[in-house]
């Protein structure tokens, strides 16, 4: 299975967001229009009609779409900027750029390279980036590039320096893949790119490190899986997707492990294409998922 972008050529995905107010649906319809576009698909979204916030995805077919981009952009910031909207206009037929960072645990790497090998996933991965090399044969088997770079001890910032030299001006996003690090501030605010974590457990529960065990000790009759944005604070950014399943007390921390990894899969992949797709929009500590 091949993802054609051929399927994604002339289209485009518009985000809206900002202060709702009569009127919006209408200046988004009568601007795609008169710039010779068809709505192809349309999801919006207001937490409070009289006084709250309003977002928007907007999939619209224009043909030649490359060539009438900076004339859409240029009527988009006369019309919606005006109203206190902001906006973000993409090219569908151009994949985003996904860096992938990893530790041990394979699982999730390879549920997202075996997607996007399928087509399933609307990206390109320029790379993998480890703090071991477990990986590295199974990475390069995709065909994808992969790079070691050890992270060992207390003082992080020479590993750190290094990954941020491989991200720059080569991803559109970073997907931390069970990587098991924390990252430092300064490299979040170095980056410049939207950080992609999952956490093998139902957030906020059981945030930090060995979750499956914390959960057994507790004696929990579910086990899930969050994906989320990576803040500062750690295990606390803006979820993106959930799942969860059942266990029971005949479960050991191991068997845990081996159930919540299928839904740790699941969980990243969607978020991961919900992000590739546009359909994420943050808000604060929240997202609207469309």
């Amino acid at each position: 299975m091949v993802l054609h972008t051929e399927s994604r050529k002339d289209q485009s995905c518009l985000i809206v967001h900002g202060p709702d107010q009569p009127g919006i649906v209408a200046a988004v319809a009568a601007l795609v229009t008169r710039n010779r576009g068809n709505i192809v698909s349309l999801d919006q979204y207001s937490s409070d009609p009289s006084s709250g916030d309003f977002f928007q995805r907007v999939v619209l077919n224009r043909p030649d779409l490359a060539a009438a981009m900076p004339e859409i952009e240029a009527d988009l910031a006369r019309t919606l900027t005006p109203l206190g909207l902001s906006w973000t206009l993409t090219d569908r037929s151009i994949p985003k750029r996904m860096a992938i960072l990893v530790s041990t645990s394979d699982h999730c790497l390879l549920e997202l390279l075996w997607r996007h090998r399928r087509g399933e996933l609307p990206v390109t991965i320029p790379m993998v980036i480890s703090n071991h090399t477990n990986t590295a044969e199974d990475v390069r088997a995709f065909g994808v590039p992969f790079f070691h770079v050890p992270s060992a001890g207390p003082d992080k910032a020479a590993a750190e320096a290094q990954i941020l030299k491989l991200l720059e001006g080569n991803v559109d996003f970073v997907v931390l893949a069970r990587y098991m690090q924390i990252l430092s501030p300064g490299f979040l605010d170095a980056v410049s790119v939207p950080l992609i974590n999952i956490h093998h457990s139902f957030l906020p529960a059981f945030v930090g490190a060995a979750p499956y065990r914390k959960a057994k000790e507790r004696g929990v009759k579910l086990i899930g899986a969050t994906s989320h944005y990576v803040t500062n604070d750690v295990d606390e950014g803006p979820i993106i997707e959930q799942d969860v399943a059942r266990v029971t007390h005949g479960h050991s921390a191991l068997d845990l492990q081996a159930r919540g990894a299928y839904v740790e899969r699941a969980v990243l992949s969607r978020a991961v294409q919900w992000h590739a797709e546009d359909r994420v929009i943050r808000h604060g500590n929240q997202t609207i998922v469309f």
